[in-house]
This record gives structure tokens, sequence and C-alpha cells, in this order.
């Protein structure tokens, strides 16, 4: 893992007193975190502990959900996400978000890329919607695979193939943070080392921010690393100090698989 030295902690998200209830039910509690700019940060976890919640309340996915009611700050460029007037389809492009089981659109190759940033008037011109969809195709790692087979359906591609075309498509439209969502539980090895390099690369230009279930994934990739229990942000550290000297039981029991 390379280390962004032009990252230098700059602040990217700020979370205060973040509180998520599903009806009745309290999924995340008094969550407090900074997440900093052009880093990578890993959110870890035993299934059920409000860690794709928490990713989903960044760009406001939870409000898809019914019963679904949240209290707290969640700040970007001094602004509220939660607040009224806020643009949720703005919101959307600057947070854009990678799922668990690749969903490319039923649409060729080169329009999952062009789609979206189409649509936000991003470019006009087709040299210049053929060039961004070069250019996110290469910061995917995807475009020599791909170059010579635009038009074919992006579902076509391999499962490895399509989550770095659903990458493409999320950096299409300039976000500042990437969400990622357990991105390689359905993937080979193969096919998970690459996007794990990729995100390497793609943290000199993003904020990411990626759910895990795998411990050695997130200390290969992570620059920090957020432990949730019960809905509790229990710990949240440098990813080297959290995995070699935790401060909590808690988090070192789950990073030495003592539960989870």
């Amino acid at each position: 893992m390379h280390t962004n030295e032009d990252a230098r902690h700059e602040l990217s998200v700020r979370v205060r007193d973040l509180n998520l209830w599903y009806g009745n039910s309290q999924a995340l509690k008094n969550v407090n975190i900074d997440v900093y700019q052009k880093n990578v940060t890993a959110v870890i976890g035993p299934s059920g502990c409000g860690k794709s919640t928490f990713l989903r309340c960044l760009n406001r996915m939870n409000d898809l959900i019914r019963n679904v009611r949240t209290e707290g700050l969640i700040e970007m460029d001094g602004r509220d996400v939660n607040e009224p007037r806020m643009d949720e389809v703005a919101l959307r492009r600057r947070v854009g978000m990678v799922f668990q089981k690749p969903n490319p659109f039923p649409k060729s190759i080169y329009e999952n890329v062009a789609y979206a940033p189409r649509m936000h008037d991003l470019v006009s011109r087709k040299a210049e919607q053929d060039e961004l969809v070069e250019q996110a195709l290469r910061d995917a790692g995807l475009w020599n695979e791909v170059k010579d087979k635009l038009q074919q359906q992006g579902t076509s591609l391999s499962g490895g193939q399509q989550q770095r075309l659903c990458i493409a498509r999320a950096i299409a439209v300039q976000p500042d943070v990437i969400l990622m969502d357990e991105p390689t539980s359905a993937l080979d090895p193969i096919s998970t080392a690459t996007i794990e390099d990729l995100m390497d690369r793609l943290k000199q230009q993003f904020t990411i921010v990626t759910v895990t279930h795998n411990m050695q994934q997130a200390a290969r990739v992570a620059d920090y690393t957020a432990f949730f229990h019960l809905g509790e942000l229990i710990e949240y550290n440098d990813t080297r100090m959290m995995f070699s000297n935790p401060h909590t039981k808690k988090a070192e029991d789950y990073i030495t698989g003592r539960y989870g």
C-alpha cells in the first residue's frame, strides 16, 4: 500500500452525534468520525453492526428505505448533507457508490460510463464524451480490456470486469468521495487483488470509504480503519496502529478472530 503524501489529513466528511433508526430499532448510536481526504478508510465489524447503514448515510441512500429516521450532523464543505435544501441527486454525484454485487446498467460498456455525465451536463460534445469515457475506463484499469468492444453489453463482462466498470461509472461524474460496500466479496482472488490495487491508485484522486469483512484486506488497502459493534463506533485509528495495538478489548478480540 502506498501512502498518499498529498492527503495531509485534510477533512473530507465530518460526522457528529449520528443516530439512525429503522422504525423503533436503533441501528447507529452517537457516531462521531472524521473522514480524511484522499485516503482509504475501511469500516469493519461483525454482521449487523451498522457498517453498511453508516456508509449509506454519507450519500443519503437510507432515504430510499421506509421508516428510517436520522439525527445528527454529516458535514461536507461546511454543509450538512441532511439539511432540507440539500439536492440529493447532486449529493449522490459528489458521493458515488459501488455496491457489493456488480450492477452494470443493461446498456453498452460505453453507455454505462457516458450516461450519468451526459445527464449531469458534464459533457456536451461527442469528442468530450469519448474522452471522458476513455479516461474513466483507464482510471478503473479496464480500458485495455474493453477498448475494442465498447458497444458490447456491460453485462457481458466477467464479474471482476463488471465491478471495475461500475467503478468507472462512479468516477466518471467526478465525485469527491467513493463509497464501496464490500466491493470484492463476490469476486475471485485475482479480481479482488485487481480491485485492491485500483483502490490504492484511486485514492490519489478520491476519498474512499469501504466496508469489508476481510481483516487482511483492511490491513492491505486502508489508511484508516473504523471498528463498529452493535451500532456504535468503538475505535477509529490509523490502520497500522489499529491492527498492531488496538486500544479497546472489543476491537482486539474482533481483529484477532475471537468473534465476528
